[in-house]
């Protein structure tokens, strides 16, 4: 399979629908992706939402890479990697994940940060394969709502 990976610039409604069908496949749930939501994910100055594509142009991946500027030096994460199921194991997973590595390096960032279930196991091996490391920390979440 043949994958493209760019950065999105444009809330589309067409990119706002592959999205509504491959946020889920990873969440569980999402509330309603619209073109206006998506306008506003992408109206970030700090986050670039990198989109895999394959050679029918399909979206078959995504990925939100954001940088920014804290006290103690610049900081990258990776979120929301998600490949659709039916391409998974095809290296869209790679390509992304590689994406997001040169956009921080091209930056100027150290390091990259991600987290990812332990159950998503397929993921965890490809992240170690290109060369994340585990990391001894805890990772806490208070609800807002």
């Amino acid at each position: 399979m043949s994958i493209v990976v760019t950065a999105a610039t444009a809330a589309t409604p067409s990119l706002a629908e592959a999205l509504a069908r491959l946020v889920p496949q990873l969440t569980g749930g999402l509330s309603p992706m619209t073109v206006e939501r998506l306008e506003t994910v992408l109206s970030q100055p700090a986050l670039t939402l990198l989109v895999a594509r394959d050679e029918r142009d399909t979206v078959v991946g995504t990925a939100s890479v954001v940088v920014v500027m804290t006290i103690s030096g610049w900081v990258a994460r990776l979120e929301d990697v998600v490949v659709d199921t039916a391409t998974r194991g095809q290296g869209v997973g790679a390509a992304l994940t590689s994406a997001a590595l040169a956009l921080a390096r091209d930056r100027g960032v150290e390091h990259l940060d991600l987290t990812s279930a332990p159950h998503r196991e397929a993921a965890n091996r490809l992240y170690r394969r290109l060369g994340f490391q585990a990391r001894t920390t805890n990772v806490y979440r208070h609800p807002l709502v």
